[in-house]
């Protein structure tokens, strides 16, 4: 890692980077398909844009490319060191502007980003920086969720909650239809070359595997509860989510997922 690497204060979600990458493999896994759309080609720069703990990463630094790190948790990023210590990364939330300076100094031939833009509201800033590191006619392939990602999921806890008279989840996800994204893209100045909506229905590990989920992935959305009342909530969801999200002895998520490949064209308006 650089030493003058620019490390501002991360985003409010705090994960358990452990149990990420234990109980939650399938992440990185489902990476794949984005990958291939990526192409990554040996000498190129590639930013990795919420690289996570490093997984995908190692594949990109595997292609021969220059690869830099970027993701707004410092547990996270702690592990990715860990895993990767040669390679570049840098703690920032990337709705924040970024800073010119190493590693982001130089324009990338490319971006890849798998399961973190939906982390990102404010999508129309981040697109905007992603275009400004891009070289002109650098690509963009991301793959994050959908209209409708987990809504099965999100929506047991939104009951459970109620039942219990408890304020439920504050849900701060970004799950964007095709046309909505690809909206925001042509105003940063991409062009969208391939689109595309699927379902992924999910098997989540263990007998708990939807309370893990609940806890790993809503653990920000919760954070007014106190954990009793967490606990309450989860297993209550739970009992709510069984006869959809449960079949064949697993836990399934409702994921849907919207992949893109896109082209800077012009620079951000």
């Amino acid at each position: 890692m650089s030493e003058d690497t620019h490390v501002p204060t991360p985003s409010t979600h705090a994960w358990d980077s452990e149990s990420y990458d234990r109980d939650f493999a399938f992440v990185a896994a489902y990476g794949e398909t984005i990958l291939a759309w990526l192409g990554a080609q040996p000498g190129e720069r590639i930013l990795d844009l919420g690289c996570g703990t490093g997984d995908l990463t190692a594949r990109l630094v595997a292609s021969g490319a220059t690869v830099v790190g970027l993701d707004a948790d410092k547990s996270m990023v702690t592990r990715f060191v860990q895993r990767l210590p040669d390679v570049d990364v840098l703690v920032l939330d990337a709705q924040q502007p970024w800073p010119a300076e190493a590693p982001l100094d130089q324009p990338f031939d490319a971006i890849f980003s798998n399961a973190a833009l939906h982390w990102m509201p404010d999508a129309d800033a981040v697109a905007a920086s992603m275009a400004a590191a891009l070289r002109p006619g650098g690509r963009l392939a991301a793959e994050l969720g959908g209209i409708g990602n987990v809504a099965r999921v999100q929506g047991s806890a939104e009951v459970a909650a109620r039942h219990l008279g408890l304020e439920p989840p504050r849900w701060a996800r970004y799950y964007p239809s095709p046309a909505q994204y690809a909206a925001v893209l042509e105003r940063a100045g991409f062009e969208v070359r391939q689109l595309e909506l699927a379902d992924r229905p999910t098997r989540l590990s263990g007998a708990d595997g939807l309370a893990d989920w609940l806890r790993l992935f809503g653990r920000g959305a919760m954070s007014h509860l106190d954990e009793v009342e967490v606990t309450s909530l989860v297993d209550r969801a739970s009992e709510v989510a069984r006869p959809e999200l449960f079949s064949d002895g697993s836990w399934w998520a409702d994921y849907r997922r919207l992949r893109v490949l896109a082209i800077r064209q012009r620079d951000p308006s």
